[in-house]
C-alpha cells in the first residue's frame, strides 16, 4: 500500500508575494477562509474548503503526476487542519483506491481498500494497518478471510473459505496456529489444531565424509483429533517457517 503525503507549502508561502498560487476567499485577517483553489508550488492542487489558511472541511487534492506513474494519486474527502480526518477516498497511482475513515492522515476506523490486483479488503483499520474485524477476499483464488487482524496481518480467530470448504481457527501472524476446525460440504468435520515443530533436512548438495549435511528447521504442521484428514489441495499439512 502506497503511502502518499500532501504538501504543506501552501502553508508556507501564505505571506509571500505569489497570487498566483490561490484563487478563492480570504478572512479579514487575509488568511485562506472559506472555498479556493491552490495551485501549489510543487505542482500539486487543491480545491476545496479552507479554515484560518488550512485545508479544512470538505476538498479535493490532486497530486502532480511523477515520472513513470500512469496516473496521479488523488484524494477526495474531509480534512482538519491540512490532515485527512474523517471520511474520505483515496485513488493511488498504481491503480489501488481506499474507501473510508481517516485519522491524522492515517487509515483509521472503518474503510475497504481495492489493491490493484483486484483483492480487497473490507474491515477495521488503525494507524493505517488492518487492524481488527475484517474480510479480504484474494481475487485470484477465491479464498475469503473473514476474522481478526493485528499489525496488518491475519492473527486471532478467523475463517478462512475456499470454494465449498473452509477452516474456522486461531491465525498468527497470517500462518495457521493452534487449534482449528476443517468443514467440509457434506458437513463432516476434522478438529484438530497447527503445532510448531522441529525437522532435520537433509542437504542434498553438501557432502562431507560420504554423508549428507542435516540443517533443523522449524515447520507448522497439522495434527488431526479425529475424523477424515483435509485434502492437500485446501492448505498443505506442512508450512515452512521463514
Amino acid at each position: 500500500m502506497d503511502t502518499v503525503r500532501e504538501s504543506d507549502e501552501e502553508v508556507f508561502s501564505e505571506h509571500e508575494d505569489l497570487p498566483y498560487l490561490y484563487e478563492g476567499e480570504r478572512n479579514d485577517q487575509g488568511e485562506r477562509h472559506g472555498k479556493g483553489k491552490a495551485r501549489l508550488p510543487n505542482a500539486d492542487v487543491y480545491e476545496g474548503e479552507y479554515r484560518h489558511g488550512y485545508r479544512h472541511g470538505f476538498g479535493k487534492y490532486v497530486f502532480k503526476k511523477l515520472k513513470g506513474q500512469s496516473r496521479s494519486a488523488c484524494y477526495i474527502g474531509y480534512y482538519e487542519k491540512n490532515k485527512k480526518n474523517g471520511q474520505g477516498t483515496f485513488l493511488y497511482p498504481d491503480g489501488a483506491k481506499y474507501e473510508g475513515s481517516w485519522k491524522e492522515d492515517l487509515r483509521e476506523g472503518f474503510g475497504t481498500y481495492y489493491y490493484p490486483n483486484a483483492d480487497s479488503y473490507k474491515g477495521e483499520w488503525s494507524k493505517d494497518k488492518r487492524n481488527g474485524h475484517g474480510t479480504y477476499t484474494y481475487a485470484a483464488s477465491g479464498m475469503v478471510y473473514e476474522g481478526q487482524w493485528v499489525e496488518g496481518k491475519r492473527s486471532g480467530r478467523g475463517k478462512l473459505t475456499f470454494g465449498k470448504q473452509s477452516y474456522v481457527g486461531n491465525f498468527h501472524e497470517d500462518k495457521m496456529l493452534g487449534p482449528g476446525t476443517y468443514i467440509f460440504p457434506n458437513g463432516s468435520q476434522q478438529h484438530g489444531e497447527y503445532i510448531v515443530v522441529e525437522e532435520e533436512i537433509e542437504d542434498e548438495n553438501s557432502h562431507q565424509d560420504n554423508e549428507k549435511s542435516r540443517t533443523k528447521q522449524l515447520k507448522i504442521k497439522w495434527i488431526s483429533h479425529g475424523g477424515i484428514n483435509p485434502p492437500i489441495t485446501i492448505v498443505k499439512k506442512e508450512t515452512a517457517i521463514n
